[in-house]
């Protein structure tokens, strides 16, 4: 179809056609090339398109949710004003904001990023979390880096992540029977907007004012949303090291976290309907993994092409349910090829995370299920003997033997010579290491479990697809045709496209 300002071209392909030459379709990211012509092809073919070009990484097979919001649904922003962006690489920001008062319950049913014209790549992700209610607005009055020093004393309060963006993603519509709950004692009264800005050519005088906006209703739904946060706790114990095409960490969510808290809240059960895979930019790949009574099931979500750039919510196609028994492994891929020194786990870009953040109902008292890797017997495959006790500096310092003596942990493992075959038998240490569990309620409080050692379980490492079968026969969903869409639009009226090149 081709108008004045648009052309849509649609064309239809096997998701895995058997054939070497072509990309198989599947839940991960694909990047997408583009390039066209403004004028049709004539006799000699088409004319090269010039700097009519570009890339996209899309999730091509995320069901589309049919948005039909009123389009006078009252909303309010939770936006940053005029805050000054530092000359330095990475920066979060955190500013407290008070929500609306509500005099009777109503659900956040769809939140957009509001993000500054011209910011688009600097605003690279924004977390909202819940804060004690204990508060006066005083702590409203100004914004600060987050995870400094100096930062105020009721930001430590806010724990409870309850929504998340990421760069390259969009607005996210909860459906048609969840919301996010406003307006009741259980539900945030306060809430903190962390902002992560990357600015890696450490550009000088800028000013951002980005944000949220949530659209609310009152005509309420039949759950009430709540977010867990299950991975690798972010520590210096994630440890990756340098010079790896390939090296992989896991996070637990555990059964015995897990149990304690469903047991408790929802013996039924809770089912998750979104999820965002979040890592950093020596990441390749993440799947959050399901097991059932030590059984595994289907993941619940996957992206085999991560794209740091393109971090969104990925709607589940079907409601998973999670039941007492059930445990969840966060497993990320990272590529350190290009690396001299170690990566750690932190809050830079350059550090690393390797977390899922599961958007579930009936919301219960849990918001992060996660774990940390033994860090000693990391120090041990170094060659780490004896560390300096009681341990009053951090990083703490070591001992013995006489090569480490007085270095730091993380001075230690960068002195040590990191071969690919010693990283790759790190690795398989580091995967069965017990692990220590964090497991946290709303209100900065414990489940018991939390702080007890577990040992991972007993899998098949890493994860391995079932392998797709040529030759069976194209009704097979693993043949299923996928009818793709494209849209392309133009900001002088009249130019349309008639030929170009798509390709992924």
């Amino acid at each position: 179809m081709e108008n004045s300002t648009h052309t849509i071209i649609e064309f239809t392909r096997e998701l895995h056609t058997c054939d070497i030459n072509d990309k198989q379709i599947t839940d991960s990211t694909v990047r997408v090339i583009w390039a066209y012509h403004q004028e049709d092809a004539g006799e000699a073919g088409p004319k090269y398109h010039d700097s009519n070009r570009g890339t996209k990484s899309l999730r091509l097979l995320n069901p589309e949710k049919t948005s039909v919001l009123s389009t006078a649904l009252p909303y309010f922003d939770l936006v940053n004003q005029d805050v000054p962006i530092p000359n330095k690489g990475t920066t979060y920001w955190c500013q407290m904001f008070k929500i609306p008062v509500f005099q009777e319950k109503h659900h956040v049913i769809k939140v957009e990023p509001v993000i500054q014209r011209g910011h688009e790549n600097m605003v690279h992700h924004i977390l909202l979390y819940q804060c004690s209610s204990n508060f006066n607005d005083s702590v409203l009055d100004y914004g600060h880096e987050c995870y400094h020093p100096n930062m105020p004393d009721a930001f430590l309060t806010c724990e409870t992540v309850i929504f998340a963006w990421a760069i390259g993603g969009e607005g996210f519509s909860y459906p048609p029977h969840v919301g996010l709950s406003l307006g009741t004692p259980l539900d945030p009264h306060y809430v903190l907007l962390e902002v992560h800005y990357d600015n890696p050519t450490h550009k000088k005088g800028l000013i951002d004012s980005s944000g949220l906006r949530l659209f609310h209703t009152m005509d309420i739904r039949k759950y009430d949303a709540g977010v867990i946060e299950a991975g690798l706790w972010v520590s210096l114990f994630h440890t990756i090291p340098p010079g790896m095409p390939e090296f992989r960490s896991e996070g637990h969510c555990t059964l015995e976290c897990l149990e304690e808290a469903l047991e408790a809240e929802k013996p039924s059960g809770i089912h998750v309907f979104a999820v965002l895979l979040h890592a950093h930019l020596a990441g390749r790949g993440i799947r959050l993994r399901h097991f059932r009574k030590g059984e595994e099931m289907e993941s619940l979500a996957y992206d085999d092409d991560f794209d740091f750039n393109f971090q969104e919510f990925q709607y589940l196609k079907e409601e998973q349910a999670i039941l007492p028994g059930d445990n969840l492994i966060t497993e990320c891929r990272y590529n350190t090829k290009d690396r001299v020194g170690m990566t750690w786990g932190g809050l830079s870009t350059r550090n690393e995370m390797c977390l899922s953040y599961l958007l579930y109902y009936p919301r219960i008292n849990l918001t992060r299920c996660a774990s940390i890797p033994d860090i000693m017997e990391q120090l041990q495959f170094i060659g780490v003997k004896e560390i300096y006790r009681p341990v009053t500096t951090w990083p703490f310092i070591i001992k013995s033997p006489k090569q480490y003596k007085n270095l730091s942990f993380m001075d230690a493992m960068n002195k040590f010579k990191w071969t690919k075959k010693e990283g790759l038998s790190f690795n398989k240490l580091v995967l069965s290491l017990p692990v220590n569990v964090r497991c946290s309620k709303t209100d900065n409080a414990e489940w018991s479990i939390q702080g007890m050692t577990a040992l991972p379980p007993d899998i098949e490492r890493p994860y391995k697809a079932e392998p797709l079968l040529c030759g069976v026969s194209s009704s097979s969903p693993l043949h299923r045709n996928f009818s793709l869409k494209l849209l392309m639009w133009f900001m002088m009226l009249g130019s349309t496209l008639s030929t170009g090149y798509l390709g992924s």
